[in-house]
């Protein structure tokens, strides 16, 4: 069986590459599918940021669909309209050559474009939970009121499309799920990952962690104020946070933050490639969200047996973490509800403990075998139709 995934690059340190990464190996190495992977806007010369096997073949497109932004209007849309034409034109041309039974568009970049391309391929769109992404970017963003109600009606044309022409849809959660009713078809199928697990926490340092990419989203700002008044009770604890920024300067706002409010016991580190390292010296995982599409770093932190504090925000964390029973899932935005349960956990090592228990137990639904045989039978599945 042939097997297209087309995703923006691989060359970014991010869940999304992993875990494509991750699937595509098993793919090809356990199921002997033939695979490819068509990137949109990474360069030749540049590498992934994760192992891809050699049985894999990829193609970059290295079309810089980013660069329309350093124009202004109306020279801005002539030029995303001329690099979309170009992307259409790149993508149909490579895909008919390969003449895959299966194309998958990875996120919603461009899903629209994938699910339209000229091809007689099944279309499978892998949604990230792209409608909750970009409903609250625009909520982040200042905007006129004409210029937002242009936004929500672009967003309900480029996600109609995408339900109109799908073949299916995959996403990882309920939660996102019930986003797309309109679609024709939706499964369910969430992460996994394959991080080897040597030890497991023993939930006995005084050190709490939090990982991802330092982005808006990830809501470090939030963190920050959760932390200013735990410090407070518990001096000897300290907060490690993993992650590089995005480049929009938010790692010095974040640390200007802290140096200003004078929060002491809190340090940013870059992203580390032996991260299962730190989950074993750390007692609890916190994740403050605004939004998560499933969260490997929960995952992986239950993989070890680090009890999780999360805010209960769409949709990841609640697909993850049995309130109460190997972690804490917290009102979203309800700041004095997370400071209590954290303190519970800092206060209670038996119940740390406890959790710990229950959390590697839970990680086992996630197994990748399990994921994957759900992959291959929906492969199947549209094979035999």
């Amino acid at each position: 069986m042939k097997i297209v995934y087309i995703v923006t690059n691989l060359n970014n340190r991010g869940g999304t590459e992993r875990i494509l990464t991750d699937k595509a190996n098993y793919l090809s190495s356990v199921f002997g599918y033939d695979v490819s992977i068509i990137t949109c806007t990474q360069r030749p010369d540049e590498l992934n940021a994760y192992y891809l096997s050699k049985q894999i073949k990829q193609i970059n497109l290295d079309i810089r669909y980013y660069t329309v932004y350093k124009y202004k209007y109306p020279k801005r849309l002539w030029m995303k309209i001329k690099m979309a034409r170009l992307l259409r034109k790149e993508l149909t041309e490579t895909v008919c050559q390969i003449a895959p039974d299966i194309i998958i568009g990875v996120g919603h970049y461009k899903a629209d474009l994938i699910c339209t391309l000229h091809c007689k391929s099944t279309k499978i769109i892998e949604c990230h939970d792209g409608r909750m992404i970009t409903s609250i970017l625009y909520q982040k963003q200042e905007r006129s009121h004409i210029s937002r109600l242009y936004m929500l009606f672009y967003q309900w044309a480029y996600f109609r499309k995408i339900e109109h022409h799908a073949d299916i849809i995959v996403t990882q959660t309920v939660g996102a799920k019930e986003k797309w009713r309109k679609a024709k078809s939706v499964v369910i199928i969430p992460n996994f990952s394959l991080m080897p697990i040597t030890h497991y926490s023993p939930c006995n340092s005084k050190r709490i962690i939090a990982v991802g990419r330092l982005g808006w989203e990830k809501g470090y700002d939030r963190l920050i104020d959760i932390w200013e008044i735990v410090s407070k009770k518990h001096t000897d604890w300290q907060l490690d946070i993993f992650g590089d920024g995005d480049g929009d300067g938010i790692k010095d706002k974040l640390l200007n933050k802290i140096n200003k409010n004078n929060i002491s016991n809190i340090l940013i580190h870059p992203s580390t490639d032996n991260i299962s390292e730190e989950y074993m010296n750390s007692s609890i995982l916190v994740l403050t969200s605004y939004f998560e599409a499933f969260s490997l770093v929960i995952l992986e932190a239950m993989m070890h047996g680090v009890p999780c504090v999360a805010f209960d925000c769409p949709y990841g964390p609640k697909s993850l973490i049995a309130n109460g029973n190997c972690g804490f899932l917290i009102e979203n935005g309800n700041v004095n509800s997370f400071v209590d349960k954290l303190c519970c956990l800092i206060e209670n090592e038996n119940l740390r403990l406890q959790f710990s228990a229950a959390a590697i137990k839970q990680a086992m639904n996630f197994d990748a075998e399990i994921i994957m045989n759900k992959w291959k039978l929906l492969f199947e599945k549209v094979s035999n139709k």
